[in-house]
């Protein structure tokens, strides 16, 4: 349970990790968290959020994937913001359904968008998960809740063309932006990945990616 002042910006959080992930994408950092297994229960998780009143303004649920956990994680964000926390998760939107019915009990959502929708299949080595992303960005955007849409690029596994692709894929969606972030080799299960990374981001995929949207967010670093 870190303390984190990145994980829902603009505020102060307790973050609580759940363990599963039914995707496999190859530069995950959590990636020792996509089996189920023994963790904390609500009730410890709960005792020390209630010495935490006053002192943090949110609890986020990150993972391995909270959604895979959706009917345990949405109860335990009702009772979070009993205790007068705001909340927030990070998912990849596996399930639409799922994010649909917690985004009443969120203040905030975390989205990873993993590529082009036509893609999904390659990057998380599982079938089918274009679709449940797509309806799940689509349903976010709908909601009108606050949230971040990000990308972890590396280029071994987004091309240039794959990016200016999904960019187009949001925007058409109607999101104003979307954050790219450089791949990370902390706790990346695939060696190599790290060995493969180069910069990705040039002057000339800048200008194409603010062509589409200009709100983009570029990290290349």
């Amino acid at each position: 349970m870190p303390w984190s002042s990145v994980d829902y910006p603009g505020r102060q959080a307790a973050v609580l990790f759940t363990s599963g992930c039914p995707w496999r994408c190859p530069y995950c950092h959590n990636s020792h968290l996509w089996q189920s297994e023994a963790t904390l229960s609500w009730p410890v998780v709960r005792q020390f959020l209630e010495t935490r009143v006053g002192l943090l303004d949110a609890v986020v649920v990150s993972g391995g994937e909270p959604l895979a956990q959706a009917a345990a994680v949405r109860e335990a964000l009702i009772e979070a913001r009993l205790l007068g926390f705001e909340t927030a998760i990070h998912t990849a939107g596996i399930s639409a359904r799922r994010l649909r019915d917690m985004l009443g009990d969120l203040d905030w959502v975390g989205l990873d968008v993993k590529g082009p929708f036509a893609k999904y299949d390659a990057i998380t080595l599982r079938k089918g998960g274009g679709g449940a992303a797509r309806e799940s960005v689509e349903i976010l955007l709908q909601s009108g809740k606050p949230h971040e849409l990000r990308t972890t690029v590396h280029p071994e596994l987004l091309s240039a063309d794959d990016l200016l692709a999904m960019v187009a894929e949001l925007a058409a969606l109607g999101a104003p932006s979307v954050t790219l972030k450089s791949f990370r080799p902390s706790g990346c299960p695939e060696a190599q990945l790290s060995a493969t990374y180069r910069p990705w981001l040039t002057p000339a995929l800048e200008k194409e990616l603010r062509a589409i949207m200009p709100g983009v967010v570029l990290s290349d670093h």
